[in-house]
């Protein structure tokens, strides 16, 4: 696997990638998830300028080092301090390898000294509780910065709160290795 910026021409790829993660939410009976559309590719080509765009490619098996198709992404913001996972989106063809969690750890790396912080579905298997096994922990409410108050804000104007949702942060994972 490989991780870097995307290319121009994988932004539509990253916007089938979250279609496509986005079914298992059905069989929760989560219809309303599943059909969510991902950014447009304008906002994924900010995020992409901003260098705050990752996405995870196979190997082609070529030359070393040479890339295939994405097969995930991520997609980060600052706030308050913290590198906030935005998005992270992985194809279910090649989900429990690894990749989400590869993501995660290179988008911590864009400043070693931040926490990571995410918002996220409590009840949802491959959401809360897998971030938990990676090392996040869920805030309390008490102890939400005012970016992640407004996150949350905007979440609940958009009717995600349908479903149990809850704030998330790692510590920093330290100096540069």
């Amino acid at each position: 696997m490989i991780i870097h910026t995307p290319a121009p021409g994988d932004l539509p790829v990253l916007r089938a990638i979250e279609r496509a993660a986005g079914q298992p939410f059905r069989g929760l009976g989560m219809a309303r998830i599943a059909d969510d559309e991902p950014p447009p590719l304008a906002e994924l080509t900010r995020y992409r300028q901003a260098g705050r765009a990752l996405a995870a490619y196979e190997a082609a098996g070529g030359a070393e080092g040479e890339a295939g198709r994405p097969v995930g992404y991520l997609l980060w913001d600052p706030v308050d301090g913290c590198i906030h996972i935005e998005q992270v989106s992985v194809h279910p063809a090649h989900a429990r390898h690894g990749i989400g969690r590869a993501l995660i750890e290179r988008a911590g790396r864009a400043d070693p000294a931040a926490g990571l912080t995410l918002t996220t579905y409590a009840e949802v298997p491959w959401n809360a509780p897998y971030y938990a096994r990676i090392g996040f922990r869920v805030l309390a409410d008490a102890d939400l910065s005012p970016g992640l108050r407004a996150i949350r804000a905007h979440e609940a104007a958009l009717g995600l709160d349908r479903w149990p949702r809850v704030c998330m942060w790692r510590p920093p994972i330290g100096p540069a290795r």
